[in-house]
């Protein structure tokens, strides 16, 4: 079964993204991917890789939070950008950062749980620049076609009827800045890993700075408490 068998077709987004997928980029990390499933580990597994779209649907996304790549360890990633399914045994790194920091911006306690589902299902796009990585290896897959089907993505938001309030944490997001339409709230912020976070991450209340922009726009606050 190739990649693309897993896409959520009964979604919004495939209307939206349709020339990205009938483009000779796709043709091509598709069957990279594929081939690379042949040859070695590859995560998420493939019917996790396009979560982000089965959870948030184009028309509901209220927020982009813009990553890297994937966890390349062994049950942990799962295609939401930070997250880790339910049988993890462990938080990686960035992810508890990211919990420090909502603890500290929001008052509440640190989530025991490190699934970021419920954030998806209110609008919460959790992305990643490149969506699988080899065992293991990180950047693994990166330059082979996943940064052309982020750029769509973020493109494919010019056309939103409401603003859309983009995060993006740590160089890799950053560089896909010229790409978001002016429309759109922006909050930058190095990547909450443990190389990184203490250069800016920590202190950056970006869950209070998104509720008040999603407020100010008649969007709705996200509730980020996990537990």
């Amino acid at each position: 079964m190739s990649l693309l068998d897993h896409w959520p077709d009964q979604s919004d987004w495939h209307e939206h993204l349709k020339s990205w997928f009938e483009s000779g980029t796709a043709v091509e990390l598709i069957a990279f991917v594929d081939q690379q499933r042949e040859a070695a580990t590859v995560f998420p597994l493939a019917d996790d890789v396009f979560n982000a779209f089965r959870f948030t649907t184009w028309a509901g996304t209220k927020v982009v939070i813009l990553g890297q790549d994937p966890y390349h360890g062994p049950g942990q990633a799962h295609g939401l950008s930070f997250s880790v399914g339910q049988n993890a045994r462990r938080f990686p790194p960035s992810l508890r950062n990211i919990f420090k920091e909502l603890a500290d911006d929001m008052a509440c306690p640190v989530p025991t749980t490190c699934n970021l589902e419920p954030w998806a299902r209110q609008g919460v796009l959790l992305l990643n620049t490149v969506l699988t990585v080899r065992r293991g290896e990180a950047h693994s897959h990166k330059n082979r076609g996943w940064e052309s089907f982020t750029d769509a993505v973020i493109k494919s938001f010019a056309a939103h009827p409401a603003p859309v309030v983009f995060v993006l944490w740590g160089k890799s997001a950053e560089r896909k800045a010229p790409l978001i339409d002016d429309r759109h709230p922006l909050l930058v912020a190095p990547h909450p890993s443990p190389l990184s976070a203490h250069r800016g991450f920590f202190g950056s209340q970006p869950f209070s700075k998104i509720n008040r922009l999603l407020e100010t726009h008649g969007r709705g606050a996200i509730s980020w408490s996990l537990d």
